[in-house]
Formats: structure tokens, sequence, C-alpha cells
């Protein structure tokens, strides 16, 4: 390990686009960050920019290296790190998207999966590739565009269509593109599409033949299925970093458990961001759910087994506070949020369920919308701020109960990170109402950290997973404080209001 290699970290997430650089001891030396536009064309649908994020990324890369004040060529690796389930389709002759990106939290395709899940297809569908039939997940979003978009068809017939969740097309456009591009995803990314065979790490010929995806055309579309821990290809371009290997690529839940150091069976973290997200690493063995939970893919080293985790989603965490501040507009900024729900010493009666776009794990429920109940005249801005962040919390609370559930055994701490974990009074009733201590580290952003960390391990800058281990620090611990009474309390306050907001769509 040389102290003059440093790692770039690309953070493509939901809501914004950031470029880190880290020293050999782990460090992150300077970053760029660059929000992008969210496009909703249809209630329930949800779209981004390829382009537009693709540009971010080479102008912030320039951006974090001059930052730093790292020459390109002290660079040893890159690593992508991104939002996963998105899907991108495009020209390989021209680079150009044939539509929008159609985002994880869109819904247009939910009627679709219903109709597969009435036909008797889901437990099938689980046992190949860990995932229930909802629209979440890839497969039916690449369905849709080759339905709806007739370039996109046309160019399919040609050989010319190039699929993708958002790790395939940043790698495919880092490492040249129309020039020579590799069209690769790694294999978490992958397992997130209802198209992988979770036992193989390869595509499922029966998932394909379930949605209509011919095996021929398929493997001229869709990316090659890598480790993620391994080289993709080497940086092309005009890029500031031609000629580094792009060496670490995770999908944004993988790469949080990386930099969290979740390498033993048992570990468990907790992502908040836009989204929430419990990920517990299960070891080489594929676990297997029945209480709402996916099976997915943690990580592969090249050369290595297969790494498994359980994992719940949670469509809307973060992302209820911003709607605090754009849709309703009674704080100006996110960071406002924690100020104003210490205003007044509790929610005042108020519970937020913010099912947006309908409830994920343990729920899965697409008809679910989002609902404000316990509403009175004494009801004001702060118990509203205050319900969005423990809305947060009780939905973290049913994901850990539903792992519990699945493991049979409790976990001894929750590991956290993300945004959010700014918020200490989220911390607090965070442990308060799960009842197990919670502990954020020094880095909280560790997305970024675990794509560095996976691309340097590739690229030699760390030896192995114990000194990755050894860079993990924790800051602070909350232990619960509330009493058994009053969390049940709660508790069952947030389950009727969960079941009030079923059945709306």
């Amino acid at each position: 390990m040389s102290a003059a290699q440093a790692v770039v970290a690309v953070d493509q997430g939901t809501t914004s686009t950031r470029v880190a650089v880290l020293g050999a001891d782990g460090a992150v030396l300077a970053s760029a960050q660059r929000e992008h536009a969210q496009h909703f064309p249809a209630p329930g649908w949800v779209e981004h920019d390829p382009v537009e994020i693709w540009e971010a990324v080479r102008e912030l890369t320039s951006l974090a290296l001059t930052r730093a004040r790292v020459d390109a060529r002290r660079v040893a690796a890159v690593g992508i790190t991104n939002q996963r389930e998105t899907v991108v389709a495009w020209d390989v002759r021209t680079g150009r998207p044939v539509h929008r990106a159609i985002v994880w939290q869109d819904t247009r395709t939910a009627d679709a999966m219903a109709r597969l899940a009435a036909d008797g297809r889901e437990e099938a569908v689980r046992e190949r590739t860990g995932l229930p039939l909802t629209a979440y997940f890839s497969a039916s979003k690449i369905r849709w565009l080759l339905d709806e978009v007739p370039e996109a068809r046309e160019l399919s017939r040609a050989g010319r269509l190039r699929v993708g969740t958002m790790d395939a097309w940043l790698v495919w456009n880092l490492t040249g593109g129309m020039h020579g591009g590799v069209h690769a995803t790694d294999v978490t990314n992958a397992s997130r599409t209802l198209l992988m065979d979770l036992a193989t790490g390869d595509w499922s010929a029966e998932m394909l033949e379930l949605f209509g995806l011919e095996a021929d055309r398929w493997e001229a579309m869709a990316p090659r299925i890598r480790p993620s821990i391994g080289r993709f290809g080497e940086v092309a371009g005009d890029v500031a970093l031609a000629g580094v290997p792009v060496s670490g690529v995770l999908g944004d839940q993988q790469a949080a458990a990386f930099g969290q150091a979740l390498y033993r069976p048992g570990d468990t973290k907790n992502t908040y961001g836009t989204g929430c997200f419990l990920l517990q690493h299960t070891g080489t063995v594929r676990p297997t759910s029945h209480h709402g939970l996916v099976s997915t893919v943690a990580f592969q080293r090249e050369g290595g087994p297969l790494h498994y985790a359980l994992e719940g989603s949670v469509a809307v965490a973060g992302s209820l506070v911003q709607w605090l501040r754009d849709g309703l507009g009674i704080i100006s900024s996110s960071a406002e949020v924690e100020e104003a729900a210490a205003s007044v010493p509790d929610n005042g009666g108020v519970v937020i369920v913010p099912a947006f776009s309908g409830l994920y794990a343990p729920h899965w429920r697409p008809d679910a919308r989002g609902v404000i109940a316990g509403l009175t005249g004494y009801a004001g801005r702060g118990h509203l701020a205050r319900a969005a962040v423990e809305a947060t919390a009780y939905q973290s609370r049913d994901l850990l109960e539903a792992l519990t559930a699945d493991t049979g055994r409790r976990i001894e701490a929750l590991r956290v990170d993300g945004g959010m974990t700014v918020n200490e009074s989220l911390l607090q009733f965070q442990a308060d109402i799960l009842g197990v201590p919670v502990v954020r580290p020094r880095v909280t952003e560790t997305t970024v950290q675990g794509a560095a960390w996976a691309a340097g391990l590739a690229a030699g800058v760390w030896p192995d997973l114990g000194a990755l281990a050894g860079l993990w620090h924790e800051d602070r611990r909350w232990e619960p404080a509330m009493e058994p009474a009053e969390r049940e309390r709660l508790l069952a306050r947030w389950g009727r209001a969960v079941e009030a907001s079923l059945g709306w769509a």
C-alpha cells in the first residue's frame, strides 16, 4: 500500500451525483456534488435524464480532483456505486438514450406485475431470484421500454440497443462509450433486476422467458455480469481519469454495507437516504425470507464466492423531509426539520405514513398511499416535522422485526449511515423504538467509502478485508431509553396508521 495512492469514488444517487477522492488512509480528501432533475410525467412515474447524470460525473470528477489537489496519475482505481433498479436504454452507435431513465420508485408497471403474481408466478420467481414480483425491480421497466418505445424495439431488432442499470450506463461511458465502451454490470446490481439467478450469478433463462426477453437479443443488449470487486476496464476519452482502471462496482446499499465493514454473517446496517434500507450480511449461504424481506447479493470478489444479504427497503425516508420543504413549504431547508421537530415535546398525536409510491418491505403493497393520521386543531408545523422524522424510524422498526422473524435472533446493535444521521433526535428515537443500540460511524457517507474500498481492494491499495475493517471507527452510540409500555403504545398507533394507508390505489 502506497501513501501516494488515491481512489476515486463515483456515487450516483437518486437525487444527486457525487464524486469523492479518498486517500490510502481511507479519509475523504475532497468531493463535489450536484443534484439532478426529478421528472414526474404522470402519477407514480419517476424519471431521470441519463445524459444529465453522465455529464455531471465527468465535470464532478475534474472538480473533485482539483479540490483534492490530486494528480490523476496518483489515482489507483475508480469505484462506482449507484441507485440500483433504475433502468437506462441507449443506442450503442450514437450513445443517445432512447428514453429517460425509469427510476426505481416508478410504479407504471405495477398492474402488469400484479397480473403475473395473480397467475401464480410469485413463488417460482422468489425461488430463482430472491425477489418478489413488484414494479420496484428492473425487469418490468425494461419490458415497458420495449413495448412502449418504438425506437427501443427497432434498435433491439437491429442489435444496437443496450440496457442496464445506472452502473452499466456509467461504466460504458467511462470506458469509451461509442468507441469501445465496456458493457458490464456487477452482480449486486444484477441481483436487483428480477432477471438473475441468485444461486449462480448468471442471467436466468427462466426469468428472461417470463418477461418476454428473447435470449439471443438479450445477449446483445444486456451487460455482462461481473464480480463487484475486480477490473471492469480503463477510463477512456475526455475524462480526467483516462487510463485509470474501473475496479469496483456496487449497488448503493451494498456499497453502504461494504463501507460499514459488514463482512461477518449477522453484521447489520441501516442507511437513511432518499429511501431507507436495512441490510444484514448472511455469508456465502443464500438466505430465504418468509417475512417480506428480499435475498440479494452483498458482494463478490473476483475469483471468490458470492456473499449474500437479507434486505428490507423503504421507499420514502429523506424524501419525506424534501416533501415537507418542496411540497408543503413548512421548512425552508432539509436541515431545518430537526429544529422544527425539537420545538414540540411530542408529535401531538400525528402519524405520517409516507406511502407515496406504495409500501415496500415488509408489506409489499403497491396499493398503499400516504396518509397523515391523528390531525387535530392543535397540530402544527412542529408536530408534522416530528411525525416525518419518526416515520423513518417506525418503518425501520418494521424491517428489523421482519429480519428477526427470518433469522430467529435479534441484533446486538444497528450500524447507521446516510445523510439523515446528522439528525441526532432521529437516532435516539430509532434506538428507543427498536430497543437496541444505534451506532453511527465517523464517516456516515458510507456509499462513497464502500465504492472506494471495493475499487482500492481490487487494485491493491488495501490488502484484504481485515485492513478495511480497521479503517472503520465508531463515532457515537445511542442507547434505548423509552419504557417498553410507551414503545408498544406508539407502535400500536403506527400499525393503525399503516392499515389506513392500504387500498387507496
